[in-house]
């Protein structure tokens, strides 16, 4: 993967942008991890649930859930004057999904955040980046640090390509989110130097 830093445009020079989304299924703390990792107030299109999800919306599990993203988050990153970091973070019910072959145009990888009181519901997350040939790693979101599941546990329950990282983190903690995206990129370089 060859990037270059910036580029000049009409004499002005623009920063190199990557994008990365963050996926998953209803409710395992996508827009939690956009707004932990965004260094501004990210953008959310979260709407209070209402009536019309009851019986299309699976809340079992997520009882304090109040909220959803009816379209995107949005949230930056600036690593350097020249590099900046694009977080999108996608819907999880499936009656969103059309949104997706927008946002994953042109990303340079995924975080699959699971939710292992949930986990069969980040299977379309992993389908369609599988499909797609995105670059994604599989981030567990260990809620109140409860890790019920070992990290080969669940790359078995998922049926993961041998390769394809997971991890555990806590979306809350900048710290943790940040590491996952490290081990995203430490993926995708892999992956582009075995191409090569």
């Amino acid at each position: 993967m060859d990037f270059e830093r910036s580029e000049t445009h009409g004499g002005i020079e623009v920063p190199l942008a990557l994008k990365i989304l963050v996926a998953g299924g209803f409710g395992a703390g996508k827009t939690t991890m956009v707004g932990a990792l965004s260094e501004i107030p990210p953008l959310s299109t979260e709407e209070v649930l209402s009536d019309v999800g009851i019986g299309v919306d699976d809340l079992s599990g997520t009882d304090r859930k109040e909220t959803t993203t009816v379209a995107m988050d949005f949230g930056r990153i600036t690593l350097k004057d020249d590099l900046v970091v694009y977080l999108f973070g996608t819907p999880g019910q499936d009656r969103f999904w059309f949104l997706w072959d927008e946002l994953s145009s042109g990303a340079l990888g995924a975080v699959v955040l699971a939710d292992t009181r949930r986990l069969t519901d980040c299977f379309p997350s992993v389908d369609y980046f599988e499909r797609q040939g995105t670059p994604f790693i599989v981030a567990v979101n260990c809620f109140h640090n409860i890790q019920a599941h070992t990290v080969s546990d669940i790359a078995a329950a998922l049926d993961l390509d041998p390769g394809v990282p997971v991890v555990l983190c806590d979306a809350r903690e900048r710290s943790s989110s940040r590491d996952a995206l490290i081990r995203l990129v430490q993926h995708v370089l892999r992956l582009s130097m075995s191409a090569a």
